[in-house]
């Protein structure tokens, strides 16, 4: 048998030290886990959506949790999705880490991908879908302006419409001495509110009893006051004991039949005696 020297056994031996110290140093050691251990991300639980799902409200994502090498940066994209959470499609500079649902996203449900990425590579994840989005009531059309108090006619659309009240005639009671008589209407409209610049008509009925003022002009009480001057048809019968008017309000530029306008018969006493 071969046997080696002494002095070649101590050569051999540093050198097979001086190479386990190079492979440590490049490796490391099971002991010491001087090596580092590069990995991209890798989801270990989904990122979630908080907030409430109705139209306005802001919702909010988060990371959710990731292991890979630090450090890891995170980019969020949102989808619009039908109501079981499928048929998704990104929404357009939707990439923050919060959404303010629009009235587009009623009925739909909403999902957000993360995406989170190191220097060894990226990974997507992709949370279960929001509840259903629920659409803000639209409050019902009134036609009536905001506020309490005085309205200008303008103001005043459909389906809202002009009332008569508060009719009021001037003597009192007509009688053939009274060779002209005030009526007065008050416009209003919305749950009594007074009407300003309403238009007011009045005739008696049968015609032929008094004349015809021109439209009068509701004023900030909404009242109107019309001056009408007695004819020979009045009164129209020896028995005569209630003058009936004809009286209507409208808004300018309406169609007489159509829009706001409103009609009224109303009888006021006569006394022929």
């Amino acid at each position: 048998m071969h046997r080696i020297g002494p002095g070649r056994r101590s050569i051999t031996a540093v050198l097979l030290g001086l190479t386990a110290l190079a492979i440590g140093a490049v490796f490391g050691t099971a002991r010491d886990g001087g090596a580092a251990i590069t990995a991209k991300p890798s989801n270990t639980a989904p990122p979630a959506i908080t907030g409430s799902a109705k139209e306005g409200s802001t919702l909010t994502a988060s990371n959710g949790s990731w292991d890979g090498t630090a450090p890891i940066t995170y980019a969020f994209a949102w989808s619009r999705c039908d109501q079981d959470g499928g048929s998704c499609a990104k929404i357009g500079g939707a990439t923050a880490n919060t959404y303010v649902l629009k009235h587009i996203d009623a009925g739909a449900t909403l999902r957000v991908t993360v995406t989170a990425t190191n220097t060894d590579g990226s990974t997507d994840s992709t949370s279960v879908p929001t509840a259903v989005v629920a659409a803000t009531p639209v409050p019902p059309v009134t036609g009536c302006p905001a506020g309490t108090g005085a309205m200008q006619i303008a103001d005043v659309t459909p389906p809202a419409r002009l009332q008569l009240d508060q009719q009021i005639v001037a003597p009192g009671v007509v009688t053939p001495s009274a060779t002209s008589i005030q009526v007065h209407f008050r416009v209003s409209a919305c749950g009594g509110r007074p009407v300003q610049g309403a238009l007011l008509y009045a005739t008696a009925v049968p015609y032929n009893q008094y004349s015809i003022a021109p439209e009068g002009v509701t004023g900030a009480d909404g009242g109107a006051t019309l001056t009408m001057n007695q004819l020979r048809g009045f009164p129209a019968s020896s028995k005569q004991g209630l003058l009936v008017v004809f009286a209507r309000a409208r808004k300018p530029g309406e169609v007489i039949t159509a829009g706001i306008s409103t009609r009224l018969l109303v009888s006021f006493p006569v006394s022929l005696k």
